[in-house]
């Protein structure tokens, strides 16, 4: 009933991608550290930078592994991804002894870290969150941090039809995109709708138009033969981090 409209590049290459940003990131931090070594900085200060980017590290890791499971379908990629970063965090501070350990969510509606939810009603969900504990002895600096991580990325579709004439249908779809319950941009929307069993892209039909509001909104309309009492509508969309999701929804008949 659900049809995947599946990107062409690679989720694996998408991860490789956020590890190397990463580490890039924290490249980046030992050469400010040294800088301000030359300039006489503090321990503290170095210690800040590298929990900051610690953290900064860990969410884009759980970002980039919640768009390869929507993308590919495999759970294990959130806790594979974050030991990998874990063990590479613990072996890069030149400084002092850090220790990343991670906790994957598994209360309900979290299993292992990662809650799908791609409903019929209108609402769709992909979610991934963890508990972390970093620990890092500097010398003159003991780092003692406890932080969580939930990337979310929800739509709310709502749409309504109106017969022009037999089985012809005029359907207005709204998207409503959030990230972490606040408005989000879309790389792409895209809306189905079923006909005599077969879902159909509705880019492809008469008068369809497009507008972004560019508040996470999204309009779509168009004309198509539905011979269906129910006018059933998907809403298929990847947000600007590249997660996917999707929901479903009945339109409602208006005059």
């Amino acid at each position: 009933m659900r049809k995947r409209n599946r990107r062409q590049c690679s989720g694996q290459i998408f991860i490789i991608a956020v590890l190397v940003v990463s580490l890039v990131l924290l490249s980046t931090q030992v050469y400010i550290y040294e800088i301000r070594n030359s300039l006489d900085e503090t321990r503290s200060a170095r210690v800040n930078d590298f929990v900051l980017a610690v953290k900064l590290g860990s969410n884009n890791i759980i970002s980039g592994s919640l768009a390869n499971i929507t993308e590919r379908g495999v759970s294990s990629v959130l806790s594979e991804n974050l030991e990998r970063w874990a063990s590479f965090v613990d072996s890069f501070y030149l400084f002092g002894t850090p220790i990343l350990n991670f906790t994957l969510k598994n209360t309900a509606p979290y299993v292992n870290g990662t809650y799908l939810f791609w409903g019929t009603e209108g609402l769709g969900i992909s979610s991934a969150y963890s508990d972390f504990n970093f620990s890092l002895a500097d010398g003159q600096v003991n780092v003692q941090l406890a932080y969580s991580i939930n990337v979310t990325t929800s739509i709310v579709v709502e749409s309504v039809y109106r017969t022009l004439s037999g089985n012809l249908r005029q359907v207005n779809v709204t998207c409503s995109l959030l990230n972490q319950g606040k408005p989000a941009l879309a790389e792409t929307v895209t809306v189905l709708y079923e006909s005599s069993g077969f879902w159909n892209r509705a880019d492809q039909q008469s008068n369809y138009a497009f507008a972004d509001y560019g508040n996470g909104i999204y309009f779509i309309s168009f004309e198509a033969d539905i011979p269906e009492i129910n006018v059933n509508v998907s809403a298929q969309v990847y947000d600007s981090r590249g997660v996917y999701v999707q929901a479903n929804a009945t339109s409602t008949s208006t005059p």
